[in-house]
């Protein structure tokens, strides 16, 4: 059974979550709480409401709706974290929903119907529809962290290709 398409959504799934983990890591327990302004999200509830969203898509998704009775969406807008354990521990549970369901389908589903806030979609439109969302919060937290690391004083560790790095890039994938 092929899963061309399937592996290719994984792959870029993780790296978005990569990018997001790799961001946030650069930051201190008490950076991760602070938005840039009274109308924007911290890096803290970013990743609790992609969380949340993820876990909610993505189990059981087939048979029952994504939007799940027991998930609060208003509140994963509010930061009433602990620890970073605790935000880890929900920002890893919408992973472990996805990645889990993900390892169980192939390309032949992609045509399969599932239901979001009872609207119908493919699993095809689900997963194109997920995974721009988990882009979109991702740059955020990208954007957010740099902020806050230049804040401080601090260096940034880049994420991808260096400003001013593209021809050492290409010039080391034999592109030049």
């Amino acid at each position: 059974m092929s899963r061309a398409v399937i592996d290719a959504f994984a792959a870029e799934f993780r790296r978005y979550r990569l990018m997001s983990e790799k961001a946030a890591d650069q930051l201190t327990w008490d950076e991760l709480r602070v938005p840039l302004d009274a109308e924007t999200n911290s890096v803290a509830i970013i990743t609790k409401h992609l969380g949340g969203n993820l876990r909610s898509r993505w189990t059981e998704p087939f048979t029952t709706d994504g939007e799940k009775p027991w998930r609060n969406r208003d509140a994963e807008f509010v930061d009433d974290f602990k620890d970073r354990d605790e935000l880890n521990n929900a920002w890893r549970a919408g992973w472990s929903a996805l990645e889990s369901f993900m390892v169980k389908v192939s390309d032949a589903d992609l045509a399969r119907t599932l239901l979001i806030r009872n609207e119908p979609h493919t699993l095809a439109l689900a997963l194109a529809r997920s995974c721009t969302h988990a882009a979109y919060h991702a740059g955020q937290i990208v954007q957010v962290a740099r902020v806050l690391t230049a804040r401080a004083g601090r260096e940034w560790n880049t994420l991808t290709i260096p400003r001013g790095g593209s021809a050492a890039f290409n010039a080391s994938k034999g592109l030049m």
